[in-house]
């Protein structure tokens, strides 16, 4: 005979499907059927409520709290760029290093928004190590 699902069991099933958003991956999860877990989720609208909004609480919360540390992270992101940016150390990488580097910088820089390309030059200058750049 097969165990009862408890009531805290149900409500963990329900908050992994709305975490994880498949009947399959909850039931390998928690060793049940995925006809259980469609089962649950479908029979407790309340909860499920419930548990999408906790989800959309804490995605805000964590907008929220990298808008409070955009200082930091700029304070991190201009430590790094000047790291990047040093010619000894740029000498010594290797070329998949650097490769790697500048393909997320320009990655980064062509997917910015209209809004924040407005009033910015954005200039990719590749120029082997050793080599004086004419763009400064």
């Amino acid at each position: 005979m097969a165990n009862r699902i408890t009531d805290k069991q149900r409500k963990r099933i329900i908050a992994d499907y709305v975490e994880l958003g498949s009947y399959n991956a909850v039931a390998k999860k928690h060793k049940i059927s995925d006809k259980t877990v469609k089962r649950i989720v479908t029979n407790d609208d309340g909860f499920m409520k419930k548990a999408e909004q906790k989800k959309e609480q804490n995605s805000a919360d964590i907008l929220e709290y990298m808008e409070n540390q955009k200082g930091v992270v700029c304070e991190i992101i201009g430590k790094c760029l000047t790291i990047l940016n040093d010619e000894e150390k740029l000498a010594k990488a290797q070329p998949q290093q650097i490769t790697t580097a500048m393909g997320t910088l320009i990655d980064k820089f062509v997917n910015m928004t209209p809004a924040d390309k407005e009033d910015k030059e954005i200039h990719v200058v590749i120029s082997r190590a050793g080599e004086e750049s004419d763009d400064k």
